[in-house]
């Protein structure tokens, strides 16, 4: 075991370098960009926005150009720079480092990353390490109690449809499950929000921010009441949306354990019920949804917030990163990026392992990597 376990973080060194290259790449070839946002900023326009010029213009322009060292049209390289001083687009390219190669760019990126150095936000004057510190609160506080009921709530479920296959309750639960397969998520926290915080109906729950604003002076009770108060709403959409497939999930892989040979060999025994079920059924039934949860709770924890942050006013890492990316704001960008795919690749590992405290016969190290 320790074999594989060596073997997966030495790939763990590629993996990450090929997704940061690949990126890079796209990122690069992607138009806009942060001097074009900046250049967007001064003119007072957006980043698309282009002026056709006139001819007596187009000559000032061309009077007033200025080429870099390689000798290619500085003024020409963004849209929106024309009529802009050359300097001025120079001072910009220096500040964002677009004065360097892209190879020697990422280079440098990389190096600095591998440091956990993941540098300042082009626009928000922080380090990218404080503002994800800064979300990292909401963004937890919803992956985590997400992925833990949908797991309390999909296991029992499964496996109670499992063993009354084809009951009125089996068809009714089946009901339930058809509908969180179908409305989505956000749709659910918007019918959520008129239902019941203040949109048409009720004003029960509060619909901004993860605490209320005079947290700090209440007391722990009160504090954690006031907490899981803000919570209620966006979880309860999260879960809509996640429990259906994990509940059909559990319920198929109990099927397909219930009707296997070892099962009625254990029945003829005259073990009970819960016996085989429990002892018998369980561990090989539960392996790849259980051993599925480090991933599961990535997945929630990073990209399946991002409608339900923007509903609930929650700022979060699925703002933060929707927000970089629209602003082109790569260090955010690419420092995430690197930090999360890391640790989602770890959180991969640790999936891996976790089959083997379950079946302690599953055994890797027969396996190549």
């Amino acid at each position: 075991m320790l074999a594989y376990i060596v073997r997966r973080l030495l790939l763990i060194l590629p993996t990450l370098f090929g997704i940061m290259v690949i990126n890079f790449a796209i990122v690069q070839a992607a138009p806009g960009g942060p001097v074009e946002r900046m250049i967007a900023e001064i003119r007072g326009t957006a980043v698309d926005a282009t002026a056709r010029i006139t001819g007596g213009q187009s000559e000032q322009v061309q009077a007033g150009r200025s080429f870099d060292a390689a000798g290619g049209d500085v003024t020409s390289r963004y849209r929106g720079a024309r009529g802009l001083p050359p300097e001025l687009i120079l001072d910009l390219e220096k500040q964002f480092g677009f004065d360097k190669p892209p190879l020697e760019r990422f280079a440098q990126m990389i190096g600095n990353y591998i440091m956990f150095d993941f540098g300042e936000s082009f626009f928000r004057n922080q380090r990218v390490v404080d503002l994800v510190l800064d979300k990292m609160p909401v963004s937890i506080s919803l992956g985590l109690w997400t992925t833990l009921l949908v797991y309390l709530i999909s296991i029992p479920l499964g496996i109670r449809k499992a063993v009354r296959d084809g009951s009125a309750f089996d068809i009714w639960t089946s009901g339930v499950v058809i509908v969180g397969y179908a409305i989505p998520g956000f749709l659910f926290a918007i019918l959520l929000v008129v239902l019941f915080a203040g949109g048409s109906f009720l004003d029960w729950f509060p619909l901004r921010g993860l605490t209320s604003s005079n947290w700090a002076d209440m007391s722990w009770p009160d504090r954690i009441v006031d907490y899981f108060w803000h919570l209620a709403l966006p979880i309860s959409a999260m879960v809509i949306g996640g429990f259906a497939s994990l509940t059909m999930l559990t319920k198929n892989s109990f099927l397909e354990e219930i009707n296997k040979q070892y099962v009625m060999t254990a029945r003829a025994k005259g073990l009970t019920e819960n016996r085989v079920l429990y002892g018998h059924v369980f561990r090989n039934a539960m392996l790849i949804v259980v051993a599925g949860f480090p991933s599961a709770f990535i997945g929630v924890l990073f990209t399946g917030a991002l409608l339900i942050e923007v509903i609930f006013s929650l700022d979060g890492l699925g703002l933060l990163g929707f927000e970089a990316a629209i602003n082109r704001d790569y260090p955010i960008m690419f420092g995430t990026l690197y930090f999360f795919t890391l640790l989602g690749l770890l959180l991969n590992l640790l999936g891996d392992l976790m089959y083997v405290v379950i079946d302690p016969r599953i055994d890797f190290e027969s396996r190549e990597v």
